[in-house]
Parts: C-alpha cells; structure tokens; sequence
C-alpha cells in the first residue's frame, strides 16, 4: 500500500514509512500529515505488523523543516490548530505501542526534527543533520519540538539550538544522546531492521507496557512508578510472561503471541 507523497511497505513484520517528497526535501504539509496519522494508525490496527521505521525518500533529507508556503495565510487561530494538529500525529507516534524508530537520512529539520524526535528512538546516517531553525522565520518549533528537544538532551543545550538556530552533525546528535546509533548511509536502513528484528521476538504486550510507562516520566500529572508497578502486575497475568518464564526455567526460546 502506498501514496504518492508517503510510501508503505511491509516485510518481515516491519513496516517502512517513507515521506516521499523530494524535490521539496520531504517537507511536511498537510497532505503529509493526514497520510501519516492514517498510516500510523495501521501500524497501531494492524496484527502482522510489529515495529516500523520512517524514513525520507531521496539522498539529501529525511525531513527538512514544514512546508513554509501554507504559513503566509495563517492568522493566530489558525496557526494554532496547525501546530496542535501536528503535535497530535507526533503524539500518536510517540505513545504507539508498536517500536516506531527514525531512520534519518540527512537533513532533519523543524518539523523533520520533530518528527524523528516523536519517534521511539533514532538511527542516523552519517550525513544526518539536526536543527530547530524556526526563530529565523521568527517562530519556534510547534510540534512538540521544544518539549522533546529538552527531554532528549537537555535545557541548556536545547535552548541553546532553539535560540540561535544552529544545526548539529550525527556526531554531535549522538553524543547529546539524540541519536541511538550513527552509521554509514548505505547501511541504515539494514541497521534499523537489524534492531527491529530483536524487537519484534520479544513480548508485544511487555513492549507495549515499557513504553507507556517511560512515556509516564514526562508526564508531571501522572507517577511513572505507580504506572509501572500496575503494568508490571498486569503483565504477570499475560500467556506471553507465563510462556516467557517457563521457556526460561526450561532453558529454550520463547515464542510469544501477543497475548
């Protein structure tokens, strides 16, 4: 299944996203938007899919920034639905119980960044590169960048990038933590299926339940420990934890169901 701006595929219960825009370097606009947020929800639907990677189509970028031409008509109210409609795809993502990870091939920028960041985590090339830009347009990040910008590597270097604009290598977005691995071009994609194939031999529901309950540590009208504490009684009653401590005391793989 696939689109003209977004291409779908599955193989091996992984699905691959791919924003296919690159004569705009895969710029976000609202076209995009819908099309992700219905093919994020398939990922979510769908039982033969486990785990997913999105990434960009082309050599330069996986997402250079928003569509800046829908911006010239916006008054206050309507920049706001745009910003909150953007956030709740990028949230949608990010508390998806099924591994969705970046796998970013250049440019990642504005929106681009704040979509590799609403991933679970980030594979980069070792052309990647990572910005928020918006204060030379005299804007700042609407989907959700400053707040996962400062959870992913901290205030005072995400101020620091939110302030002057300035970009960042795959080096440097390693080492604040940005970014899980860096790896050659021509090798990430296979990098980020290799990480997805161990993913998806593990426990769905126990997958699941990690991420809701690291999702918790952010969240201040909530506590993670409690969260994580009912999760882990939850999990006890599952046929996965049964299978997975019996395979363990028997000594051989565990083959789980999702259930």
């Amino acid at each position: 299944m696939s689109s003209d701006i977004i291409l779908f595929d599955v193989q091996d219960h992984i699905a691959v996203i791919t924003i296919n825009r690159p004569d705009k370097l895969n710029a976000l606009n609202k076209s995009v938007f819908d099309e992700l947020d219905r093919l994020v929800d398939t990922i979510i639907d769908r039982p033969d899919i486990r785990s997913a990677i999105i990434t960009g189509a082309g050599e330069k970028a996986f997402v250079a920034g928003a569509d800046i031409s829908e911006f010239s008509s916006l008054d206050a109210p309507s920049g706001e639905a745009l910003a909150r409609r953007g956030q709740l795809v990028f949230d949608k993502i990010e508390n998806s119980p099924k591994i969705i990870v970046a796998a970013v091939n250049g440019y990642a920028l504005g929106g681009g960044c704040e979509l590799a960041m609403a991933c679970h985590f980030r594979v980069a090339s070792d052309n990647a590169k990572f910005g928020q830009p918006e204060v030379n347009l005299g804007l700042l990040p609407g989907y959700g960048g400053t707040q996962r910008l400062t959870q992913l590597i901290g205030k005072g270097r995400a101020i620091e990038l939110l302030a002057t604009g300035n970009m960042i290598d795959a080096l440097t977005a390693f080492n604040y933590g940005l970014v899980n691995h860096v790896v050659d071009r021509s090798e990430l994609i296979s990098k980020a299926r290799s990480i997805l194939a161990v993913v998806n031999g593990k426990a769905p529901l126990a997958i699941a339940a990690s991420i809701k309950a690291a999702q918790q540590a952010y969240d201040v009208n909530k506590t993670g420990y409690l969260t994580e504490a009912q999760l882990f009684g939850e999990l006890l009653q599952s046929e996965d934890c049964k299978e997975g401590v019996n395979a363990f005391l028997e000594k051989r793989p565990a083959v789980f169901k999702g259930s």
